[in-house]
């Protein structure tokens, strides 16, 4: 009792204090949402993957085909949307669709690969990029939270086209640090423009989009460099693939080994497909002496 009524208070003045009086509380409780949603999807299908017998399993028809926990959350976000708009501002309605647009959303970046890739690579080593795009988009909600507002303009004409430039210039910044692979620089350069500035001007990841169109046989120099700069067994990657372990379970090699053999016999099926129409359409070339 002598903890809970402090607790209780310090809840309630944060809430009045540093939400209500700021007009937050929408924001936070779609960060609540968000986290929550995402965390208890993640459990749950680990549990399903540890083929826990008392859990329920994936949700698949008769014939077999596999509903993603994407399509719930999309739904979610939908009618969520929909209610958060015709709520006009009004509480606790809006609060309500805050909060669920909150789990929408973590339902559906929980398969952010799934949107890249268009292939079930939950399990892979491709399905960790989930990951990587939750804690940023954790991040950037929770900095909103906190009063970081970079694109809030005010004053005269000179001062709001001043403001849309500079904003423009970040955004650039920010687009080329996740382009180069520095998600971190990209991240906090959306708040704070001279790291993305300086994330932008230093070298990219060498698996990175940007590598693979200005650097490779273009600038072997700039591909040897970014190789070196950032080598496989890297300290800070150590410490980021045993986050990415820890929050959403060790990458199933399987499973890639699975994709690339489908890959490969496709690739033969059609090369056997092609050789064999060759010889349909032009029979004599067979028979042509050496």
């Amino acid at each position: 009792m002598t903890v809970a009524l402090p607790l209780a208070n310090f809840v309630v003045d944060a809430w009045n204090d540093h939400l209500v009086a700021h007009d937050r509380q929408g924001v936070f409780l779609v960060l609540v949402g968000f986290v929550g949603s995402f965390a208890f999807i993640r459990m749950s299908t680990r549990m399903i993957r540890a083929e826990v017998s008392w859990w329920p399993g994936n949700i698949e028809s008769e014939s077999g085909l596999h509903v993603h926990h994407l399509v719930f959350g999309i739904v979610t976000m939908m009618i969520a949307g929909t209610f958060g708009f015709a709520a006009f501002g009004h509480s606790p309605l809006t609060e309500i669709c805050a909060f669920f647009f909150g789990i929408g959303a973590g339902l559906t970046i929980d398969e952010f690969a799934l949107w890249v890739y268009l292939e079930d690579v939950y399990w892979a080593e491709e399905g960790r990029s989930s990951i990587d795009a939750t804690v940023i988009a954790a991040s950037l909600i929770g900095l909103i939270v906190l009063g970081a507002n970079p694109f809030e303009f005010s004053g005269g004409p000179e001062e709001i086209i001043g403001g849309l430039v500079s904003a423009l210039l970040v955004i650039s910044f920010v687009g080329v640090c996740f382009l180069k692979g520095r998600n971190i620089h990209g991240t906090i350069g959306i708040l704070f423009a001279p790291l993305a500035l300086y994330g932008a001007c230093r070298i990219g990841k060498p698996n990175s989009a940007w590598a693979r169109r200005r650097y490779g046989t273009r600038r072997p120099k700039k591909q040897a460099k970014a190789e070196r700069r950032f080598h496989p067994g890297r300290r800070t990657d150590r410490y980021k693939e045993a986050f990415r372990d820890i929050v959403g379970g060790k990458p199933s090699v399987g499973v890639g080994k699975v994709a690339e053999e489908t890959r490969a016999a496709t690739r033969e099926a059609g090369e056997e497909m092609r050789a064999a129409t060759e010889r349909l359409v032009h029979p004599d070339d067979t028979h042509k002496p050496d």
